[in-house]
């Protein structure tokens, strides 16, 4: 849908226990962003949306010159059951319709799980400048785990954005820069900050641990097609930032299929 160049700004003075991989001094990393729906519908239907971030030549402190991924979604937790309803759900999304009723009519439970997600996906969607995206599940933060949060860039509504996502993102980066804040989530314990449970909202602090610059820039086809044959994987990472957790492990296959799916679309 829309390809970005972008940078990541390291935030200066962390505290200690948030200085780990990426984040472990002060810097500058050049990166990539791709926006998307989840089902390559039309922008107006209910979907989920995605925003990928593609961090390049970056250093931590065991390793240099490192990609690093981040993958967000505009729903702050998936209600599922286990690994199987994360590639099931996809699965779903990603089938012709004939194909989709036939497997939700053999797997009614799936069936629950991804009504109860679609709840989420119905909720209004200004756009991706004014929308907060969530990385669902933790990732490994050095010594720690975090949930992560790309904070939304503008409070300008744009009631016209939904017709044209994309659009919408160039028109304000043709005016101007996008300055978008990320935030971590730290865990503290079970009760509060389930590492397994993606269906519950953590109840921790946010702390702003890097900023996401969009320059102004207009469409670029020759980036579009760069961005289209990556693979924005959250598998793609430095040490100190690995995915946690079952459903980050089950959604390795989420990714293939969505990577099939992007492919064989005309």
């Amino acid at each position: 849908m829309a390809a970005l160049k972008a940078a990541l700004v390291v935030e200066e003075e962390l505290p200690d226990y948030a200085r780990q991989g990426i984040f472990a001094s002060p810097a500058v990393f050049e990166a990539l962003v791709r926006l998307s729906n989840g089902n390559f519908s039309v922008d107006r239907a209910p979907d989920i949306r995605g925003f990928a971030i593609k961090v390049l030549g970056a250093s931590t402190p065991t390793s240099a010159d490192v990609e690093q991924n981040f993958t967000l979604v505009s729903q702050e937790t998936l209600r599922v059951s286990g690994s199987a309803d994360v590639v099931g759900i996809v699965e779903l999304s990603t089938s012709g319709p004939g194909a989709a009723l036939r497997k939700a009519a053999t797997n009614p439970r799936l069936t629950r799980s991804a009504v109860a997600n679609v709840r989420d996906m119905v909720k209004p969607f200004s756009g991706f400048a004014t929308h907060d995206f969530f990385s669902i599940m933790p990732i490994t933060f050095g010594d720690h785990a975090a949930r992560l949060k790309l904070c939304a860039a503008s409070t300008a509504i744009n009631r016209q954005a939904r017709k044209d996502l994309a659009a919408d993102i160039y028109g304000r980066l043709g005016d101007d820069d996008l300055e978008f804040r990320l935030q971590a989530q730290f865990f503290e314990d079970e009760s509060r900050t389930p590492i397994e449970d993606s269906a519950v909202r953590w109840d921790a602090p946010w702390l702003t641990v890097a900023r996401l610059r969009l320059p102004r820039q207009a469409p670029d086809e020759e980036l579009a097609e760069t961005v289209e044959k990556s693979s924005f994987n959250p598998w793609i990472a430095a040490t100190e930032h690995r995915p946690l957790g079952e459903l980050m492990r089950a959604r390795r296959a989420a990714y293939e299929l969505s990577r099939r799916n992007r492919e064989g679309a005309p």
